[in-house]
Formats: C-alpha cells, structure tokens, sequence
C-alpha cells in the first residue's frame, strides 16, 4: 500500500487516528487527530507527541507483539477535560520496508464518563439524604426502647420527630418517583389545551392556607381574557405548585408573594408567541453564585434551612424537566435584599 493510500485510509477515518510504524514515526494522521494531539506530528516518534506512559505502553507492546492493545488517553479540549479510549491494532505490510505498522484510534467517551459521574453523584446524594432520617430513627427507637421506656412526654416528642423523619423520607422517595416518571415523558410534547390563568388561580387557592400560615399575601396578575396553550395541565400545576410554594416559604419573609401573567404575540426567548409565568418575591433573595446550579438534583442553596422546612433538593430538577419537555425556559433573576422572580417561559 503506498503512503498516499495509507494516508487516504486514515482520513476517512471518522475518530482520531493515526499510524505509527517499526520506526516508531507517525506516518500517517488524519484531521482529527492533528486537532487533538497537534497539527506537525507527522514524521515525529510517537513518544515525543502521546506523552501519557499508558498510551505509550499500549503502543510499544502493540509494535513488539505485532498485536493488540487498549487503554485512555486523557485530554482537555480548553472547555472541560475528555477521555478516549485507544485502540492500538497491529496491520502486516505497510510502513517502512513494508515492516508492518499500528493502527491507533482514539474514541471519545467523555459522555460516556459524565454519565457515568451522574449516576454515582445521584447514589451517593440519594444514600445522603436517606441516612440521616434513617439514622434519627434508628437513634429515637433505641432511646425509646432504653432510658426513655417510661418517660411519657419524651415518648410523645421522641414519636413526633420520628413521624417528621420518616415524612421526610416518603416525600423524597415521592420525589424520585416523580423525576423518573418526568424524565422518562420528556421527549414526548403534551397536546392537551389548557387554560392558564385558570390553573394559576386553582393553585394559588390550593396554596393560600400555606401562605396565611406563613403571613404571605398572594395575588394574581393576569390578562382579562383567556389564556391558552398546549400543555400537561398536572405537570404545569407541580410546576407552578413548586415555584410559588418555594417563594412563599424563602421569599416569604417579604410579606407577599406575585404571580404575574404575560402574553406575547413574539417573545423573543421562544421566538414567536408565548407567555410568560413570573413569581416574584420579596424576601432575602439568592446570590448569585448559587443561580446557576438552582435545578441541580440535591443542590440547596441554604441546606440547613431548605431540610428543616421539609425540601428534597428534587423540586426545581422536576420543573425544569417539565418545562423542557414543553419546550420552554426557565429563568431566574436574584439580588441579595431584593427578592426573587422565577420565570417560566412557555410556546403558545
């Protein structure tokens, strides 16, 4: 096979590769590769160019066996750091003196690896969040069964604790169930039309006692006519149940608490008609180095005070989920001292 040919083959190629030969010289790179590893590596010996000593391993032995070899070659692309699984195959007649050459491909997993990193954060967050309730407990029956066998009052408030912990529990695993069920729906787009303003004003009446409780007025801003869209109407209900039930409970401290309605013929986020849902706030509002991370599963901006009015971690990762599969935005504006406004975005 000549170079020009072997060089054709390696470009068409459609991951990073090169091939190295007898010599231990690249003679052959394809585009990809040059943007990974550099764009001069033509003609250099491998080790000067792959300086990870896995990869070079994986090589020698592939050269020296005239057979296979695998391992990672670990990178950054300047905006997150990436993983490639190498392969290294041995091919008989080419290279020098048509001495035989290795065939190195280099296939990005980085995806692969995130995915990877998710599944054992959420493990870890989710074995978290049960532990301490579960340890409470097991801690309250012990004490129940011990020293505070016959002591009638701290029997009473020993159960009480124990009735919260295990709430806590039961709306966590409610929770997950939820996100499951969002994210498994979140390609599928709703088709049932709904009335928007009237959902709003059923969730507000649902939520009222709450806000009595917590000294929070909350009113409703709408237009005077209907305002109609595509949607899951119970979705669009946990989605607005969530928001306003969370600015009543953090934002709360303002005294009061908006739901504003507004419908545009061109919104320029949807780019074409759409209405915007905003909750506003007046409370201590949220800094700004936390909006960023708000619809992270578990992520907390205060966590000791979102755990003790009962919050999972799970509720803005279900909204955004729900409002993805609507095909909306989310946005979030905060200054410290001057409140909150969650906007949702929706196509209409």
């Amino acid at each position: 096979m000549s170079n020009e040919l072997l060089a054709e083959v390696v470009s068409a190629v459609p991951m990073p590769t090169l091939m190295v030969d007898q010599t231990e010289r690249i003679i052959a790179a394809n585009t990809d590769a040059r943007t990974l590893l550099g764009q001069n590596i033509t003609g250099r010996h491998f080790a000067t160019i792959l300086r990870q000593p896995q990869v070079i391993e994986a090589m020698e032995q592939s050269l020296r066996t005239k057979g296979q070899a695998r391992t990672r070659h670990l990178s950054n692309d300047g905006a997150q750091d990436t993983t490639f699984e190498v392969e290294c195959r041995y091919m008989n007649g080419v290279g020098a003196v048509s001495g035989g050459a290795v065939l190195v491909v280099f296939q990005d997993v980085t995806h692969l690896e995130h995915a990877s990193q998710m599944r054992r954060d959420f493990v870890a967050n989710v074995s978290h969040e049960l532990r301490t309730p579960l340890t409470a407990l097991m801690g309250f029956i012990e004490t129940l069964r011990g020293p505070a066998r016959d002591d009638v009052s701290a029997r009473e408030r020993f159960l009480q604790i124990m009735m919260d912990e295990a709430n806590r529990m039961n709306r966590l695993v409610g929770d997950l169930l939820s996100l499951n069920r969002v994210e498994s729906e979140e390609r599928i787009r709703p088709r049932e039309q709904l009335e928007l303003t009237a959902l709003l004003q059923s969730t507000l009446n649902n939520l009222r006692p709450l806000a009595e409780a917590s000294s929070v007025v909350l009113t409703l801003n709408a237009p005077d006519g209907p305002v109609s869209l595509t949607g899951d109407s119970d979705q669009l209900r946990q989605v607005f149940t969530n928001l306003i039930e969370n600015a009543i409970k953090y934002g709360g401290s303002g005294g009061s608490v908006e739901v504003r309605v507004l419908s545009s013929d061109r919104d320029t986020a949807m780019r074409g008609p759409a209405v915007r849902v905003q909750i506003i706030d007046k409370g201590p509002g949220i800094d700004a180095t936390h909006l960023p991370r708000l619809t992270e599963r578990f992520y907390r901006a205060d966590s000791h005070r979102s755990r003790e009015l009962g919050g999972t971690g799970l509720g803005l990762a279900i909204v955004k989920h729900i409002i993805n599969r609507h095909r909306g935005r989310l946005r979030v504006e905060s200054d410290l001292g001057k409140g909150a406004v969650f906007t949702v975005i929706l196509p209409r």
